[in-house]
């Protein structure tokens, strides 16, 4: 079972099947994926299916994947928590790109290092986003993160693995 944390318009639930086709078509788009590290491009619906499928033997004390459900659009993004870098629990996140300046990945942000916080027993989550991705930076700021100063270079698998910096940052509970 996968938790649920609700906000006023977003709500972020573990991926059903049937989530599929939509988070196909916002990882779909190179814009989204390029601004992930390990999203594919491109990206279709068997991949949909197999992250989906992924999901549901996450071990939750470790990890935590959530689409991001707006009330009245429907799913709008993904957002979870993951440790495969070795450094600690890292947050990620990918909007799509109708629902990109709106607050929807702040909102989420916030409501996930709550519950990470609360009912995960997180004290310090990171986070990166490419240097030529500062909108992503500023969520993470809204969110309550710090940038350390450190920049690390990390391949983008959208982008055929080209190295990106990465400007590297703290949340602290």
């Amino acid at each position: 079972m996968s938790p649920v944390i609700s906000t006023e318009r977003l709500i972020l639930r573990g991926p059903m099947i049937t989530d599929a086709p939509r988070i196909a078509e916002i990882a779909g788009d190179f814009n989204v994926a390029a601004m992930t590290t390990s999203m594919p491009h491109p990206y279709g619906l068997g991949d949909a299916e197999e992250w989906i499928g992924k999901c549901r033997h996450l071990d939750w004390r470790h990890e935590a994947m959530f689409v991001v459900e707006h009330r009245a659009f429907g799913v709008v993004g993904l957002m979870g928590f993951d440790r495969k870098r070795g450094s600690g629990t890292e947050i990620g996140y990918a909007l799509g790109r109708p629902f990109w300046s709106r607050g929807y990945a702040t909102e989420a942000a916030r409501a996930a290092l709550r519950w990470a916080k609360r009912d995960w027993g997180r004290k310090v989550v990171v986070a990166g986003h490419f240097a030529d991705n500062p909108a992503s930076g500023q969520v993470l700021v809204k969110a309550g993160f710090l940038y350390t100063g450190d920049v690390e270079m990390r391949a983008c698998t959208a982008r055929d693995g080209e190295l990106v910096p990465t400007r590297l940052m703290v949340w602290l509970a």
